[in-house]
């Protein structure tokens, strides 16, 4: 008879693993996860294609100040591809774009 460990139960124990026997437990995850595969940014970010991203997350993404997202705004270096009330939302293949002019 096998035991089989629930994803719960594997949980649990990681959280009672010491810090780093923890940080070395998913080190090893994901390097032998990633290891066979070079996986292309299509098929990590294909999914998120359509997606919009609020002013916030979008300047997270561009990795710049709230300001510097709105003064890229305002200049017209990137437009909102959809205008909810007062929320603007962010297409992602424009977001790609500028990050890429600005790289």
């Amino acid at each position: 008879m096998s035991f089989a460990m629930t994803a719960e139960d594997m949980f649990d124990q990681v959280k009672k693993m010491p810090t780093k026997e923890r940080v070395k437990f998913f080190s090893l995850i994901a390097i032998n996860a990633f290891q066979e595969n070079n996986f292309t940014h299509e098929q990590v970010f294909g999914h998120l294609r359509n997606d919009t991203f609020s002013a916030e997350e979008a300047a997270e993404y561009l990795e710049v100040s709230m300001p510097t997202f709105r003064r890229y705004v305002q200049s017209g270096k990137i437009k909102p591809k959809e205008v909810i009330g007062r929320s603007q939302l962010f297409g992602t293949i424009d977001l790609r774009k500028l990050k890429q002019k600005l790289g």
